[in-house]
């Protein structure tokens, strides 16, 4: 007998809540990133050119430093399906890190900005660099607090062979690792656009 084909809001309800509130939440972020980005091409960017200015190294920095958490954060799955819970937590972490380097290379674009003289007051194309940039990293930090939480789940059962090997078993732990993998290269990219963008218009 053939199967019959699930419909996209069939495929919704057997998700696990998780999955759906995660989802949710990153089509809803691509919202709000699309209509600030729509209103930042939509200012006058012409004003900047009267502050003479430059893409701070900063956020290029930032860019590269992105770049490579993505392939940290890729390997995460690699080593659950190697049953190997020290290097699953170390490349976490490394994540972890990677992402406090970005947030910190981020405020230092926002100084470079200020010290060129681009801030909220009366140039609404400087303003959006800065609304951007701060509502990516709003996003970033809240997958960095989750990391940090799973950090400290894997020190805990890494030492105990038991809870070693449940966790290694547990579908849930997999589907966890793959959503936190999903939302983290979301944020690359979404980051990586805004960069491209601010690049390409200024």
């Amino acid at each position: 007998m053939e199967k019959t084909k699930e419909t996209w809001f069939q495929r919704i309800e057997n998700m696990h809540p998780y999955q759906t509130l995660i989802y949710l939440g990153m089509f809803g972020s691509g919202l709000i990133f699309l209509f600030m980005t729509v209103a930042f091409l939509a200012s006058d960017t012409s004003v900047m050119e009267g502050v003479r200015f430059k893409m701070p190294k900063s956020f290029i920095l930032s860019s590269l430093i992105i770049l490579i958490s993505g392939y940290t954060v890729t390997k995460m799955m690699l080593h659950f399906k190697e049953d190997d819970v020290t290097k699953l937590k170390n490349s976490l972490l490394l994540t972890f890190f990677l992402g406090i380097i970005f947030t910190g290379l981020q405020f230092m674009g926002w100084k470079e900005l200020g010290d060129m003289g681009v801030d909220f007051r009366g140039l609404p194309s400087g303003s959006f660099l800065y609304v951007l940039s701060g509502i990516h990293i709003f996003h970033l930090v809240g997958a960095m607090i989750f990391a940090i939480i799973m950090v400290y789940q894997y020190s805990r059962v890494e030492k105990d062979e038991v809870k070693h090997l449940i966790l290694l078993t547990n579908p849930f732990e997999k589907m966890r690792i793959q959503l936190f993998t999903t939302y983290w290269h979301f944020m690359d990219v979404i980051w990586l656009t805004l960069f491209l963008i601010f690049v390409l218009t200024f």
